[in-house]
């Protein structure tokens, strides 16, 4: 018996929600461990459709959900988030939901500073959702970040505020931007922290005592491996690390707990925001992929672009992710199509290279090297067994795994919950 770790090998919005959903009725707990409320879930169960951007989607299982140390928590959004999810009849208390103690907090002039930040970029842009998760992080590294547990020590918080505000005022005074006062920051602090604390704990400490009684835990991440701010198109990415061996870290579980390492990819390729993407298309195909596809963030509600699946980009993130199996998604959406393309390499200045550059003008530059395979008329919509599948459907997803070098274990082909195949279990590895 393993635990396992999911995270997204692409620009995310991969449908990790789906997976983590389904994996999480084998599971006892469900563990977010690194991000904000700038990534996002939508679980379909019947006609109930949850949009989940901190909370754990194991909560929608009935399973406890945890938000780790390595998450930065806007409270404001966390309590929305709990609020809605109660009227639609999901049960979140201290018991359910356990939040570590240490994990920073997101305040409201991280988001103004986010904001104005990326206003003065112009078109140097990054296309942050303007959330504060950048400028959280940065006071996290910094040592001037308020944690969850510095709201129960009145003297460490008024302190403490006077640093933040020192480095945040400054910063905004230079930008032009509107600065904030001591009092406002305390005002939001007191509004929230009678809701906050209670769920706050020694995350690490129940983890530790979870595996050793042999619970099973699944770890899940947000974004993914396109966007850490180590691996991926820097600096078009997140501000916090997206591989699976963050799930320790920012948990407080050893390097082993990791276990199956669960990579999700859609059968094809989106992005949301600014940055490079190599397969990028402009034409009917690509706004096909997106009609069909229905692709909206589901935080943002921005339309996501869209394009054949690279097998360069996510060869790089089954190795630097650690990844042990790939779950394919959004296979049907590609029903239909005449040809279907994969990228296989690139051009750089008219060279062939089989990696994707690290330097942001190389990225920029790169062109896709396609291997172009017949589609297939029939569906793949709901089908739930591999004899279910076209032959042309199975022959693309063996050529995705030759060219990612990476298993396909699990195949998704419907937001459905039940409309997926698996060929391997990856609590069972």
């Amino acid at each position: 018996m393993s635990n396992v770790t999911v995270i997204g090998t692409q620009w995310g919005d991969e449908g990790k929600g789906k997976i983590v959903d389904w994996l999480a009725s084998r599971a006892d707990i469900v563990v977010r461990f690194q991000g904000g409320h700038n990534a996002g879930h939508t679980l379909v169960v019947g006609d109930q459709v949850y949009k989940l951007s901190l909370l754990p989607s194991g909560l929608v299982r009935g399973k406890i959900g945890v938000i780790g140390n390595g998450v930065v928590v806007d409270p404001k959004a966390l309590m929305t988030e709990i609020d809605r999810v109660t009227a639609q009849g999901l049960v979140v208390t201290p018991e359910t939901l356990w939040i570590a103690e240490n994990a920073p907090l997101i305040l409201p002039v991280h988001g103004a500073l986010d904001r104005a930040r990326e206003a003065a970029r112009g078109e140097h842009k990054i296309g942050t959702t303007g959330r504060g998760i950048g400028p959280a992080y940065e006071d996290k590294v910094a040592r001037r970040a308020i944690r969850i547990c510095d709201l129960a020590e009145p003297e460490t918080l008024n302190w403490k505020l006077d640093e933040l505000l020192l480095h945040h005022n400054t910063l905004l005074a230079g930008l032009g931007a509107e600065t904030f006062t001591k009092g406002q920051l305390k005002d939001f602090l007191t509004e929230i922290t009678p809701r906050l604390l209670p769920f706050s704990c020694q995350v690490w400490d129940r983890l530790d005592e979870a595996r050793r009684a042999g619970r099973r835990i699944l770890f899940e991440g947000a974004q993914a491996v396109m966007l850490d701010v180590d691996h991926g198109t820097y600096p078009y990415v997140t501000s916090s690390n997206t591989v699976a061996a963050v799930a320790a870290s920012g948990s407080g579980v050893s390097p082993s707990s990791v276990g199956f390492v669960l990579g999700i990819a859609k059968a094809y390729t989106t992005r949301v925001g600014e940055g490079p993407f190599p397969t990028e298309l402009h034409d009917q195909t690509g706004r096909t992929l997106g009609e069909r596809g229905h692709e909206f963030g589901t935080v943002t509600g921005r339309p996501r672009r869209c394009g054949w699946f690279d097998a360069v980009l996510i060869r790089r993130a089954v190795r630097v992710g650690g990844v042990s199996g790939i779950a394919l998604t959004k296979l049907d959406v590609l029903d239909g199509l005449d040809e279907i393309s994969i990228c296989v390499g690139y051009e750089l200045d008219g060279k062939k290279i089989e990696t994707f550059p690290s330097a942001p003008g190389a990225q920029a530059r790169v062109k896709p090297v396609y291997e172009t395979m017949p589609g297939w008329k029939e569906t793949t919509a709901g089908a739930r067994s591999w004899a279910e599948l076209p032959a042309q459907a199975i022959k693309y997803v063996r050529r995705i795994e030759e060219l990612i070098e990476a298993p396909v274990t699990l195949l998704s082909t419907s937001p459905e919950r039940d409309d997926t195949i698996l060929m391997r279990d990856p609590f069972e590895d």
